[in-house]
């Protein structure tokens, strides 16, 4: 598959998660409507597919909406196959994206090193 088509169907899996979730489309308690994808690592032959979950709150909050968010992974996985028509729907992992907070945490700990 060529590049283009891979980041192709990235976006499209990062659009429309983001979509079904900003929506209210999945229908979970704990799901935070502030929970976004930041990030995604998809298979070449487009089997797997992780996707990587940032909220703007808590961690908390951001470890509720990964598990609400893996809870509904069949659900979402298909919509995916609705929008992406290809022959394979990833299957879909997620995890938390603690990039900024761990960004911020060493930004926190220079500043400290300085003074």
């Amino acid at each position: 598959m060529s590049d283009y088509i891979q980041s192709r169907n990235e976006a499209k899996i990062i659009e429309t998660v983001n979509t079904l979730i900003v929506n209210g489309d999945i229908k979970h308690p704990k799901l935070s409507r502030f929970a976004s994808i930041s990030g995604l690592s998809l298979s070449k032959d487009n089997a797997y597919a992780t996707l990587y979950v940032s909220c703007l709150m808590d961690d908390g909050t951001l470890n509720a909406s990964v598990k609400a968010l893996q809870s509904a992974a069949g659900f979402i996985q298909a919509r995916l196959a609705n929008v992406l028509k290809t022959k394979n729907t990833p299957r879909l992992t997620f995890v938390a994206d603690t990039t900024e907070r761990d960004a911020a945490r060493i930004g926190e700990l220079l500043e400290s090193i300085k003074k």
